[in-house]
């Protein structure tokens, strides 16, 4: 990943900065302490937000569109959650914990914890009705200083950690099964980049239908998760003859639990991966008419459905499958199922193509909601090439962000080793994740005293203290319990190389970010005699709009900030500008005005 390159210094961004009613145009600067606060208000029906200066503006008329309704945020939410994680992790949870009541029991954690970050989530979007992005924003606002750190923190990550291999494998082990093939590794591969290929596609071609498209595919999911579980009550009413015992497995429930502290970390991770999405919708806030009333509602629904499945899901797997099979089932854990119950024949296959159905809708709901977190890092001002992240044309989508992943996502399916390849980057996606999700809810005290301090109203939501707490814990133990090693040695855990190699990566990417954060903040601005200040750039006429980053000579810093907002706004004035004209590296021409 390259240096943000930084622009020339433009004297067009003409932005009225006054003490009146917030609206699109008029935007008032609030300022408490070192803080300065702009307060701004988008045509999705919420309340006016007050977000510190330093972050992203606000895109008053979304560029997207407002295509998110009701159903959209269920699915959004639905498709993400029921990926691959139900139909792949239940062998390795089973495994990890050594028994069927414990790996029961950590499904209702997981229930749990998406239910508790929902709620952090939805405060959180209470205070930003207005920004897509769910956490690249709500760590902007809640750590603004040091300026820009959080932002590039998170854009590095996001960047790296840019992947979907994991679901993508999956799908392409599915297919195989279908074919009733055995791939190569490298076949394998192949038809996994295939498959990520044409979902991505489909993301970038049609907002709109592409959103129609993940809510059909979310329905046949919800379908086949319903069809399990009624096949699963059948089979524990002794009405399938040739499972001969189906309650076998809830018999002493508890033999044989672990433990071992990392067995134990490993099944938490998964059951993280599971349930991962719960918060998808939070990625496009700006796109949703009313939008906290609409989560509230209907995100709620959604986690609170897919919690049920997966119990019920569950139960039915373990009703036909024999503890012990179950636990080497790994990645085809559902295939394994169907086999038990209808044996190899038609109906295996169809089920196998549903859930085949299933792991390409959550693709799309992966690549619609974090092509918005990388929208929001461009915005932020501290990638490269900003008209790259932020255009939405030539079709009314986030191309750049879709292009990103599916680059990041191909090279990971390439790089790591077949065999280990889903349980590294499961694994390797949550953990840092986990650190970012420990700031994040400790960073929802800072913003309420932060509002306290501006006398503002409580805001539309506010989570449980005790809810918080217990999802900051839950972020700890994810955090610390990896670092346990496995009871037969390093080398025995998930993975066939040392077991917390994962971890590693996951903080040296964080050390990444923070030498990244050094090198661009300090080291370059000490070089070049320059100090870094933001302006608000106008990148279409659809209503999209950026922070650019500029240097500033050191004599003219003065001068500059008497000029602009702390938002990079020029402020009201009369002043005659330089005629000159100049053209950026971004290719977009700026003229001085009179104002």
């Amino acid at each position: 990943m390259g240096f943000p390159k930084f622009w020339p210094r433009s004297t067009t961004s003409e932005v009225q900065t006054v003490n009146a009613n917030p609206s699109s145009s008029d935007i008032s600067v609030i300022h408490d302490g070192g803080l300065a606060y702009t307060v701004e208000k988008a045509e999705n029906g919420s309340k006016p937000s007050y977000q510190e200066a330093a972050g992203a503006p606000v895109e008053s008329k979304s560029p997207l569109g407002y295509h998110v309704g009701w159903l959209t945020v269920i699915f959004l939410n639905v498709n993400q959650m029921i990926g691959t994680g139900i139909f792949s992790t239940p062998g390795t949870i089973l495994n990890s914990t050594g028994s069927v009541g414990l790996a029961l029991m950590y499904w209702t954690i997981g229930l749990l914890l998406a239910i508790a970050g929902f709620s952090v989530y939805l405060e959180l979007a209470s205070y930003f009705p207005n920004r897509s992005g769910s956490e690249v924003v709500y760590l902007e606002q809640a750590y603004p200083r040091p300026k820009h750190f959080f932002p590039i923190a998170f854009a590095v990550y996001s960047v790296i950690l840019s992947f979907s291999s994991s679901n993508a494998i999956v799908l392409a082990r599915y297919l195989y099964q279908i074919a009733g093939s055995k791939p190569t590794d490298w076949q394998l591969k192949g038809v996994a980049i295939a498959s990520y290929t044409v979902a991505s596609l489909c993301v970038i071609l049609h907002n709109k239908y592409s959103l129609w498209l993940m809510n059909l595919l979310g329905g046949v999911k919800i379908i086949t998760l319903i069809f399990i579980s009624i096949t699963g009550l059948v089979v524990l009413g002794g009405n399938v003859p040739h499972i001969t015992d189906p309650g076998a497995n809830f018999r002493n429930a508890f033999e044989g639990t672990t433990t071992n502290g990392n067995d134990l970390a490993v099944a938490l991770v998964n059951i993280v991966f599971t349930y991962s999405g719960y918060a998808n919708a939070f990625n496009v806030v700006n796109e949703i008419k009313n939008p906290i009333q609409t989560l509230k509602r209907n995100g709620a629904l959604s986690i609170l459905v897919v919690g049920l499945l997966y119990m019920l899901c569950n139960i039915a797997y373990f009703s036909a499958v024999s503890r012990e099979e179950f636990a080497k089932s790994k990645e085809i854990a559902a295939s394994v199922f169907f086999v038990s119950v209808f044996g190899k024949g038609r109906a295996e296959q169809a089920l196998n193509v549903l859930v085949l159905l299933s792991a390409f809708a959550n693709l799309l709901a992966v690549l619609i909601g974090q092509s918005r977190q990388v929208r929001e890092v461009g915005r932020q001002g501290v990638l490269p090439f900003t008209n790259f992240w932020v255009s939405t044309k030539p079709f009314g989508t986030p191309v750049g962000p879709y292009l990103l992943k599916w680059f990041m996502t191909t090279i990971m399916i390439i790089a790591p080793p077949a065999g280990d390849a889903f349980q590294f980057v499961v694994s390797l996606g949550v953990y840092p994740e986990g650190i970012f999700h420990l700031a994040l809810a400790i960073g929802v005290y800072f913003i309420r005293y932060r509002y306290k301090r501006l006398r503002r109203g409580a805001p539309d939501f506010r989570v449980w203290d005790v809810v918080l707490i217990f999802y900051i814990l839950l972020q700890v133990y994810i955090i610390a319990t990896p670092w346990i090693p496995p009871k037969d040695g390093p080398y025995s855990g998930e993975v066939s190389f040392w077991y917390a190699t994962y971890c590693v990566v996951g903080i040296a990417i964080i050390v990444l970010c923070g030498i990244y954060y050094i090198f661009w903040m300090y080291l370059l601005p000490r070089l070049g005699g320059y100090k870094v200040r933001p302006e608000i750039l106008s990148v279409e006429d659809n209503g999209a709009n950026t922070h650019r980053l500029v240097k500033v000579p050191l004599d003219e810093v003065a001068k500059w900030d008497e000029e602009h907002d702390e938002a990079g706004r020029l402020r009201r004035r009369r002043a005659v500008g330089s005629a000159e004209s100049f053209r950026g590296e971004d290719g977009i021409g700026q003229e001085s005005k009179i104002v």
